[in-house]
């Protein structure tokens, strides 16, 4: 089914983000995840697509392999940046002659290392709208479109208003729903939504949710995408970042608490990123699934 369809049908979704992994065993304990957590009956489940489409071939292996021997709603992402318009297109038709519906249309990221010398595609999208563009021009309706949303703003991004502009872009363009990037303080998302609704946007937005079991990788990941873990948070973690026990505990903890706030104010729904793992995420879904 179409996500855009199922957002209008439920009150609040649970989804999960997977990404492709490098090895045949890699592989194999992915699906062993998804079987982990097909007992929560998530809404749908994405599959990531790497810097500069490097992981084409295996994102759609994955994508198809969801499709064809689960009984999940699976949505494909896919970026525009190195790709000319007919692998875009190729692509998409791979998807829509087996069935699957649903797209994640971005822009993606620069390889990292060749932020400098990074040749974009003469017949190509340089930017998430045009990509929505593109697949509504080729496919009609045929996919449910969703993006990304930055409730920090993009890194790329002088300031949140500017974000909001583009954004308000690709809902223009024929996006129908969102999920953001992953954040820790809600006041953001918030502020974010504001700031849509003062814009005429309306469409679902579905808080990310990234549970911290490895401190030093998260704030990893969080200066790469601009994310603030709050300070007293990372007093919190900074003592016991070599204790991954006690890291998981209290970044569950974290996650709980925000998880209920959001679901208190109204959210949407939860959009895991599970990292290809089970545990942290099924703990925080048993704690709040009563306000689900």
């Amino acid at each position: 089914m179409k996500i855009s369809d199922l957002l209008k049908q439920i009150k609040r979704s649970v989804s999960f983000e997977f990404f492709p992994p490098k090895t045949p065993e890699g592989e194999e304990s992915l699906f062993k995840t998804i079987k982990e957590l097909e007992f929560i009956k998530p809404t749908f489940v994405s599959v990531t697509y790497g810097a500069g489409g490097t992981t084409r071939e295996r994102t759609i292996r994955v994508v198809k392999r969801i499709h064809t021997q689960t009984d999940l709603t699976v949505m494909a992402h896919q970026t525009c940046i190195g790709h000319t318009k007919k692998e875009i297109i190729d692509i998409l038709n791979q998807y829509k002659d087996i069935g699957v519906q649903n797209v994640l249309a971005l822009r993606g990221d620069i390889p990292q290392g060749q932020e400098e010398s990074f040749v974009f595609p003469p017949d190509g999208c340089r930017y998430a709208n045009e990509l929505i563009s593109l697949i509504r021009e080729n496919f009609g309706d045929w996919f449910s479109i969703g993006v990304a949303a930055y409730p920090e703003g993009h890194p790329e991004s002088p300031d949140i208003d500017t974000d909001i502009h583009f954004f308000k872009k690709k809902v223009d363009a024929g996006a129908e729903f969102a999920i953001t990037q992953m954040f820790f303080d809600n006041s953001y998302f918030y502020r974010f939504m504001d700031k849509l609704q003062k814009v005429g946007v309306d469409i679902p937005v579905i808080p990310g949710i990234m549970p911290i079991t490895n401190f030093k990788q998260i704030k990893k990941f969080a200066d790469m995408c601009g994310a603030t873990i709050p300070s007293d948070l990372i007093k919190r973690l900074q003592p016991v970042a070599d204790r991954p026990e006690e890291v998981e505990k209290i970044g569950i903890e974290f996650a709980v608490k925000q998880c209920e706030d959001l679901l208190k104010n109204g959210a949407k729904g939860l959009h895991f990123y599970t990292l290809n793992k089970s545990k942290a995420t099924v703990q925080i879904y048993k704690a709040v699934k009563d306000l689900l």
